[in-house]
């Protein structure tokens, strides 16, 4: 969820209310590993625990950002991952819609040089993985698998290309649309202008498929969405995409949604943006549509044209917004709300976790990587067995993966 389309609160910053955001993190903290069972702790760090969304890769590019010291600011680090248990996550590749043609395709390989770059510098911490099994080894040897996501088929230039190059590059999944439509799939945030998939996006969906790259149709219209399924062969997943029938957000996927994606052997990876989880934010939000230009004006003035420090400052004041009482608290148990939900519509094998973190507003107790453990506890004590959970954590995940790149291999041994 990024600044081009998120709603978020205008700003009345004061040094009290500061203080007691600071106090409450305080708080927070000291109390979420008391909360966690000794069971819960077992299975979470002895399970993969895979998030296919962050956006840290924004913080790369601004400067002054180290990814191997626990920072103050944001949710992702090496010291709050391994807190967390955090086994591999997809660093995403991020531009404005309306960035196109040649500037995308620079930016987009610039990011992606960025998270290689993190990859080395860290190299003790973090291993780059671009498949299931290679996931699994770096777990082995006590490291994070660190793999790449395209966010936006803006970002290839209408290039098949430019694609193969990004999946050479090391991306393993590519988010046909973000919140504008591309030059060839519409996203559910903008006016439809194609009716779904282009010819040539049908294209892209082909090619992903015989270059083992998940098709992912988070942001993606109701109607793209059909002609993927319709024209994928491998299984596709919606990387960070919550109910629509707990909070009706368009980026949300409807209960039939979700079923037609299970029965391709596709997930729904829940998103933590509490704008998709909870439907009284998203009420109180769309009340005040000033708030987004008050709120825009304030991350202008903090951050220029800085997009990594324009994600966080972003969440940083609509945590103020809500300390004060004017947007609704939410809890970080809507999460598991949301989980159970897509488990009882699309099957236990069919769920996973895309947090967004990093680039979006995170709920209370779930403000970075080192609380996903309240994940595992909070499922234990809704009656999942272990074997679910782990499931849900990274399984799912990788077998998902494992699928996609088997149907790569059978697709180019035909050629």
């Amino acid at each position: 969820m990024k600044l081009e389309v998120v709603s978020r609160a205008r700003l009345r910053p004061g040094m009290c209310l500061l203080t007691g955001m600071v106090l409450a993190g305080v708080m927070v903290a000291a109390t979420t590993a008391d909360r966690i069972t000794e069971r819960a702790k077992r299975l979470h760090f002895s399970s993969i625990v895979i998030d296919t969304h962050d956006d840290t890769t924004q913080r790369f590019l601004d400067g002054g950002f180290d990814l191997g010291v626990r920072n103050a600011l944001g949710s992702v680090d090496i010291p709050r991952m391994k807190e967390g248990g955090l086994g591999a996550i997809f660093f995403s590749i991020w531009i404005p819609s309306k960035v196109t043609g040649p500037e995308a395709v620079k930016r987009g390989r610039a990011q992606i040089e960025a998270v290689l770059g993190n990859v080395r510098k860290h190299s003790n911490d973090l291993a780059l993985a671009t498949t299931a099994d290679g996931i699994r080894e770096v777990h082995k040897q006590g490291k994070i698998a660190a793999l790449i996501g395209i966010e936006g088929g803006h970002l290839i230039a209408s290039d098949l290309g430019v694609l193969r190059s990004y999946a050479a590059l090391g991306a393993r999944y590519m988010t046909l649309t973000h919140s504008g439509n591309a030059e060839w799939a519409d996203s559910s945030t903008a006016r439809a202008e194609h009716s779904g998939l282009t010819e040539f996006g049908k294209d892209v969906v082909r090619e992903m498929n015989r270059l083992g790259m998940i098709v992912d149709i988070s942001h993606v219209s109701d109607k793209t969405f059909a002609d993927v399924l319709e024209i994928s062969k491998a299984p596709v997943f919606a990387s960070h995409s919550d109910c629509r029938a707990i909070c009706d957000a368009p980026r949300n996927m409807t209960d039939e949604m979700i079923r037609a994606l299970a029965a391709k052997g596709g997930m729904i990876q829940i998103n933590y943006h509490v704008g998709f989880l909870s439907q009284e934010f998203r009420n109180a939000e769309k009340a005040h549509p000033e708030w987004d230009r008050a709120i825009a004006l304030e991350v202008q003035k903090r951050c220029g044209t800085r997009e990594g420090c324009q994600l966080i400052e972003g969440d940083r004041i609509t945590r103020e917004y809500v300390l004060r009482g004017d947007l609704p608290r939410v809890e970080w148990t809507k999460i598991i709300e949301h989980i159970d939900h897509a488990v009882k519509v699309a099957g236990i094998d069919h769920v996973g976790l895309g947090s967004d973190f990093d680039g979006a507003n995170m709920p209370f107790g779930m403000e970075d990587a080192s609380k996903l453990p309240q994940i595992t506890n909070a499922l234990l004590e809704k009656g999942y067995s272990e074997g679910d959970v782990k499931k849900i954590l990274g399984e799912n995940t990788l077998r998902l993966m494992a699928e996609v790149e088997r149907i790569s291999r059978e697709l180019n041994a035909a050629k």
